[in-house]
């Protein structure tokens, strides 16, 4: 459905338009608030472990990187948080989910520690900026276009799976060239998920507001969106950081 005839449904309704919006904003700053903080957790969390070899040592080999039983366990134990979160949000309390999703982030932070021991701090802080520039921007052009993303989403999510997928050959093959390959559609598919998921949100406020349970519903929304937002700022990151990155 289209955002203008989702507000013309709400004001036929007898919501105004500017308590939607007031609420719009409220509701999207809740959601980039939320993942401000799980970045942060993230953060500081891969920096603790990624610059203490006592730390890192739990994880991975620190000579050569390799994850040990523990450290692959990690590296796969945020896609079990994703799915928790995705398909139990309703079995949780709004509090749960939030601590969850923190908890999440700090998890997040032991599978990507690597990257402090791979790459330069200064080339890390470069790509952050980076890629925090390129997000806000991506974000900002998806909260503010008229035009219709949503179909853009299947197309995404279809070379997402395809991308996971290829990453996953990879791994066994360890082809310079196909990681490449995988860098460059990667920073293209999340670039456009960034856009696509912020108009989603918005739209999903839209539709929810001023509906019987919609104000417990997106509590609970406002988690899951800043989820989404995160994992698109965090791949973003993680792709770029092949191509901006220094090796140490």
């Amino acid at each position: 459905m289209a955002q203008s005839d989702i507000l013309r449904q709400q004001t036929a309704a007898g919501v105004r338009t500017a308590e939607i919006d007031a609420g719009l904003r409220a509701h999207m700053n809740k959601i980039y608030g939320l993942m401000s903080v799980g970045l942060a957790v993230t953060g500081a969390v891969a920096w603790a472990f990624g610059t203490s070899d006592a730390l890192f040592s739990i994880l991975r080999d620190p000579a050569t990187l390799q994850p040990n039983l523990l450290g692959w366990a990690v590296m796969f134990a945020p896609l079990a948080f994703v799915l928790v979160l995705s398909f139990g949000i309703n079995k949780l309390s709004a509090g749960a989910a939030q601590a969850l999703f923190y908890v999440f982030a700090a998890v997040m932070g032991m599978s990507i520690s690597w990257i402090f021991m791979a790459f330069t701090g200064m080339s890390i802080a470069q790509t952050f900026f980076v890629t925090a520039i390129a997000f806000a921007g991506l974000s900002l052009w998806g909260y503010t276009t008229k035009r219709d993303l949503s179909g853009m989403g299947a197309f995404l999510i279809m070379g997402l799976i395809g991308l996971i997928v290829a990453s996953i050959v990879n791994i066994f093959l360890a082809s310079s060239a196909m990681a490449f390959a995988i860098s460059v559609i990667g920073v293209l598919i999340f670039a456009g998920l960034t856009a696509y998921d912020t108009q989603r949100l918005k739209n999903e406020y839209l539709m929810a507001v001023g509906q019987p349970g919609g104000a417990a519903w997106l509590e609970k929304s406002a988690i899951l969106g800043a989820l989404s937002l995160y994992l698109n700022f965090i791949n973003l990151f993680m792709f770029l950081l092949q191509f901006l990155g220094n090796r140490e």
